[in-house]
């Protein structure tokens, strides 16, 4: 976690650096620029991941819903927005290496547009930093374990589809532009989605309601691939771009995890690190058995298996009870900060 060192906002103005830094040396043309960029800007994304939650839990406090929807949902847009223009701006600009470089002038812009706000914070830093909770003990817990696996899951099944659902409509019967079409019509669906998940989830008792739609829905899209006719891929295409509105409903979870900022960073930091790294397999997994059998009835059965298992994970996060925020002090003399209730319960049952 970079926070409890440099502050939250100093730890996501440096990840804006890195990524902008990244995205500009891949616009060098030469394979290790190009794997060099990779590795610096997917580590500023890596450390603004963790430390957004934690960023809306501390700025918006009564707004995490709102706040949480609105940065996931601009991430979506943005990134729709960028996979459709790079390939016009680097005709353009006359190299493919040229065109991805060119993004990195927006994370450039960012950076600028965040420097005001961590040099407010930096000003205003109090004297005593906040407490570090060590993040792996929570697995130990039952709330670090849930969220975790909540995230790992709905992680596994967004790269998995993300990654073969155009393809798969090819090899069954579609055209290449018509699967393109079907994969932007998931998309699409998503962000709206999302929005309307997590105005549901943030009504009194609703949560359970809205973690049922989307993981439901989920379900329902990979069956219907699994057993409609490739001619009902609009339905799908629905379907699943619903059920991947479930990103924003799990960041709330994590942004409302936590009785202090330093929890809920630790417990960001632990879902997403596990969660990202065990959702590889969703792709890779697909691949390799649709390699194996020549058919993608297999993937389709276990990736439906996951989806259904979803939605039992969906149920126990929502009986999580509602965590109270602890007041975060600022003594004037330094002094060590005491261990959280959830990281001293990890450490009782290890």
């Amino acid at each position: 976690m970079a926070h409890p060192v440099l502050g939250l906002e100093k730890a996501i103005l440096l990840s804006l650096v890195l990524l902008a830094a990244g995205l500009l040396v891949r616009g060098i043309p030469s394979t290790g620029m190009l794997l060099a960029g990779t590795v610096v800007g997917m580590s500023g994304l890596a450390i603004c991941n963790v430390a957004m939650p934690s960023f809306i839990r501390v700025h918006f406090a009564h707004r995490t819903s709102l706040m949480t929807a609105l940065y996931t949902v601009t991430m979506t847009t943005g990134a729709t927005v960028v996979a459709v223009l790079i390939v016009p701006v680097a005709q353009q600009l006359g190299s493919p290496s040229a065109g991805v470089g060119a993004i990195g002038f927006l994370a450039l812009g960012a950076c600028l547009g965040f420097l005001p706000i961590a040099l407010h914070a930096h000003r205003n830093a109090p004297a005593v930093k906040a407490g570090r909770v060590s993040p792996w003990p929570l697995l130990r817990t039952r709330t670090g374990l849930l969220i975790t696996l909540g995230f790992t899951v709905q992680a596994l099944l967004a790269y998995a589809v993300l990654s073969w659902f155009p393809y798969m409509l090819v090899t069954l019967g579609l055209t290449a532009s018509e699967g393109g079409l079907m994969f932007g019509l998931m998309q699409l669906v998503s962000v709206p989605a999302g929005m309307a998940l997590v105005a549901i989830g943030s009504r009194p008792r609703m949560q359970r309601t809205a973690f049922y739609l989307a993981t439901v829905t989920m379900a329902a899209g990979v069956l219907s691939m699994l057993v409609l006719p490739v001619s009902w891929a609009p339905l799908t295409a629905v379907l699943l771009g619903f059920g991947l509105g479930i990103f924003p409903l799990v960041m709330v979870m994590i942004s409302r995890s936590g009785r202090t900022t330093a929890e809920t960073t630790a417990l960001s930091t632990v879902a997403q690190s596990a969660g990202y790294l065990l959702a590889t397999l969703g792709p890779f997994g697909m691949g390799l058995l649709h390699s194996a059998t020549g058919s993608w009835t297999l993937p389709l059965v276990l990736l439906l298996a996951v989806a259904l298992g979803q939605i039992a994970v969906g149920h126990l996060l929502t009986s999580l009870p509602k965590v109270p925020r602890r007041p975060e002090p600022h003594p004037r003399e330094p002094q060590t900060a005491g261990p959280s209730a959830l990281a001293s319960t990890a450490e009782a049952q290890s």
